[in-house]
């Protein structure tokens, strides 16, 4: 069984490498937050006026 140079493994890492981090970038970038709920609870909360 022929054996990988390691000039043939360097190009396989790098290639992995630049899927990688192709991968992560893209999801990062495609990532779209959504708004939070909490700060309408709390304003919602603030209105209130309780009478004991």
């Amino acid at each position: 069984m022929p054996q990988m140079g390691p000039i043939l493994w360097l190009n396989l890492l790098l290639m992995f490498l630049i899927t990688f981090m192709l991968f992560f970038i893209s999801n990062y970038f495609i990532f779209q937050p959504k708004k939070m709920i909490s700060t309408l609870i709390f304003s919602q909360m603030k209105k209130k006026i309780w009478k004991w």
